[in-house]
This record gives structure tokens, sequence and C-alpha cells, in this order.
């Protein structure tokens, strides 16, 4: 990946003028500094790795470990530090030596741990060791098919029971329609005419045809962020977090039509039980899916499974049945190119998982009722990070994976510009499994 052009060579490249450097416009300074630093922060996520920028968070953290005092808040300073040498730097060179120097102050500025961090630190080396993979790229052997078995057996305590799969929204068997699923609190918003639907971005009523299709072009103008509550002087004030607009201004982005995220409840297979059960272990597994918005919904367009040893086990776009409305590229990271004619169908992807999946299998997933509602797939084996990292302010409310992840694993993930990587989304549910497992088994706080 070729390096973006220094700010004193901008001159020399052209950049900004139609003709080149012969016939590059003549603008007074000002205005040019700005367009340098706008090109500037919208191009650099594209030249900083994500690899890169986790060795520096992680490097900085042990710095701050030095003298924080807790793990928590020595992650938070990496990240505010990370986060500062990246949105200084051009290009991945530029971000490099900030990087380096950043690291020999923070160096120059730690004192001698004292007892207590240097345990907080043995402590973090040995969870760590536990899950990640030797220096020849082979699994620790713990990942054993024995390891399976053990791990199983250990995750039974956290398995959903029917009470919480009902209060989570989790879909189930419709007694009264065989292959159909039934949502015992289904929130969204419907009208009763069967050609309205109502937008699940703006809000808006709109029309549709009998096969689903918009009857007429009309733009939607949304909010992407969700709205976050701030402390300011006087009392309270919410603003959008996409663009930080109050709420109630109006959309920050705009797109050619309304979606709506109705899900069908028809075409359901539930998993089956093994054939032989007392000859294997049933498995663990951790999925993440994403979907796209087509003229009946949300639907399928991506599957990954991951197992207990991180390794992707299963990954496919998958073809949605009807035609599609938004890729939501901005979060599912899917174009169009990416769904190709020979992609399997949902229907495909149900049997693939049979084949695996069985109904004593344990399933691990982050709001893991979205992604069995897209795939079509009735599991009551699951172990929900949503539900075993509750919110402090209890359901509906639910802590996000990325904040999970940057909590208790100390990493950051849905970072990139180019959406959601469900490989990275299902291994990091499967950590977080992992790491609560551990850490109850020890009985130790945090």
């Amino acid at each position: 990946m070729s390096l973006l052009p220094s700010v004193s060579a901008l001159g020399h490249t052209g950049l900004g003028s139609p003709s080149g450097p012969q016939g590059a416009l003549q603008v007074p300074p000002k205005p040019l500094t700005k367009r340098k630093v706008k090109q500037r922060s919208e191009r650099v996520k594209d030249k900083v790795p994500h690899d890169v920028r986790q060795r520096y968070v992680n490097m900085f953290t042990e710095e701050f470990l030095k003298t924080s005092p807790t793990v928590k808040d020595s992650f938070e300073k990496a990240l505010a530090e990370e986060r500062t040498v990246y949105n200084r730097s051009a290009n991945k060179l530029k971000y490099l030596s900030v990087a380096v120097n950043a690291l020999k102050r923070m160096k120059n500025q730690s004192a001698v741990p004292t007892k207590g961090v240097c345990e907080c630190i043995c402590v973090c080396t040995r969870v760590c060791a536990l899950l990640i993979f030797n220096s020849k790229g082979e699994h620790s052997p713990q990942h054993e098919p024995a390891w399976d078995a053990v791990l199983y057996e250990s995750l039974k305590e956290y398995i959903m029971n029917e009470e919480k799969l009902i209060e989570h929204n989790y879909p189930l068997q419709n007694p009264e329609r065989p292959g159909s699923a039934i949502l015992f609190a289904d929130n969204k918003k419907t009208v009763n005419d069967p050609l309205k639907r109502i937008c699940c971005r703006c809000g808006a009523t709109y029309s549709v045809s009998k096969t689903g299709k918009h009857t007429r072009k009309e733009e939607c103008n949304y909010h992407y962020g969700k709205g976050v509550e701030k402390k300011v002087p006087g009392g309270d004030e919410t603003r959008y977090s996409c663009c930080e607009g109050v709420m109630g201004a109006p959309g920050c982005q705009v797109f050619r039509l309304h979606v709506h995220d109705a899900v069908d409840m028809n075409g359901f297979v539930s998993s089956r039980p093994r054939e032989d059960p007392e000859r294997s272990c049933p498995g663990v597994y951790s999925l993440d899916c994403e979907m796209c918005y087509t003229t009946h919904g949300l639907e399928l367009s991506r599957i990954t499974v991951v197992n207990s040893a991180l390794h992707v086990v299963y990954d496919t776009f998958v073809k949605p049945g009807n035609d599609v409305v938004d890729f939501n590229t901005r979060f599912s990271g899917i174009s169009e190119k990416d769904l190709k004619e020979d992609c399997p169908s949902v229907g495909e992807v149900q049997q693939t998982l049979l084949r695996f999946v069985s109904v004593d299998t344990i399933l691990v997933g982050h709001g893991l009722e979205t992604s069995l509602c897209a795939l079509k797939f009735l599991h009551g084996t699951v172990v929900d990070t949503s539900v075993l990292f509750p919110h402090r302010m209890g359901p509906p409310h639910k802590l996000t994976l990325n904040n999970l992840t940057a909590d208790y694993l100390r990493r950051i993930i849905q970072d990139s510009v180019c959406g959601h990587d469900t490989a990275d989304d299902a291994a990091a549910c499967m950590e977080l499994v992992l790491w609560k497992m551990k850490e109850d088994g020890k009985g130790r706080k945090w």
C-alpha cells in the first residue's frame, strides 16, 4: 500500500489541480492549508493498518500500567494517546515516527512499578497466554479435542434458559405454523396498511408495491449514530454520536430511498439432535452475521463462524432472496461486488450449519438473536455476551461489543472505515466468554 505524499510535496503532485503540476491553480495559502488538513483526516484511515495501531495501543498500555492504579485506567490512557498520535499523522510513516517518540517519552516518565501493579501485569500476562498461539502459529494444547470437552462443560452455566431467551427476544418455534418463528417482543413500528412501510432510519412512512418495491423515489435524511446524553451546564443534553448534532436536528446523511428492518419469520429450520450423542463433544462455536436492506426488510448477507481456537471454520457471503435496496456498507463492509451469483442462499447456509451445529452445540455471539433471525435458524443453546456482561441499567440497555472488547480484552475492533469484520467480531465474542470463564473460575475481582 503506497503512502500519502508529505504536505511539502503536495504542490508537486498535482493534487487538487485538474491539469497537473503545470496547470496548478494559484490559491491563497490559508484555504490551501485547510484543504490539506481535511484530506489528511479523510485518508489517514486508509494508510495506517489496524494491526499497527493495535500494536502501539498494547505498548502504550504496558507503559501506563507502570504508573496507573488500574488496568482499565491504563488502557483508557493508552487509547487516548494512540488516538492523538493517529490524528497527528498524515500517513503510516508519520504515524510510526510520532508513535515511537510518544513511547520514548512515556518510558522516560515512567516510574518503577509498584508491587501491586507488577502483580497485575503478571496476571494479565497469564490470562493472555491462555488465549494466544505459539510462535510457529500452532494453537496451544488446550485447544485439542479434550480441551473442547472441558470448555463445553465449563460453559454450561452460562447458557441462557428459556425465560432469558424470551426476555431477550430470541426467535422461538411458532407452535401453530411449522417452519415459522415468533418473537415475543416485537418493538418495531408497523402500520396496518400492507402497502405502507415505516423507514427505520428517519421514521417516515412510505408506499410500496405488492412486491415490496418503492412506488416512488424519495430521499431519506437520517442520522446513523445514536443519541448520547452528556452533562452540560444547567442539566443534560443529548447529541447524535455521528455528527454531534442536537437531538432532533436534520439528518447528517442522505440516501436515495427509505429502508425498513422487518424480518420474514417464515423459512426457519431448527438444529437437530446428534446421531451419536455419546461419541464426541457437541462443540462450541462463535458466529457473527451481517445484513443488508432489501425490498422485504433485513436479510442475511454474510456469516462467519469461528471455533474455540479462534480459527474461522465457515465464512461466506450470502445471496439475499430479494432485491437489495442498501448494502449498509458503512457497517456491514459489504458491497455489490461481494454478492455474486455463485453466493449460497440462506437455505444452503442453513444446511451447512446443520452439518456441525446440533441442538446441543453451544453458539456464542453478541446480540445473537439478530443473527439467528437473519439465518432463520432456531437454536436454544446459546451464550450471549450482551447478557453475560449486562448493562448497569438493565434490559433493554446493552453494552456494545466494541466497548466490551476495549474494557475486558483491551483491544480495538469495529474501527475500520470499511465496515465491521465478522471474523473479528466472532473471535472477540469467543475471547470474552473465555475471559469470563477464567475470571469466574479464579474468583478474583478486577
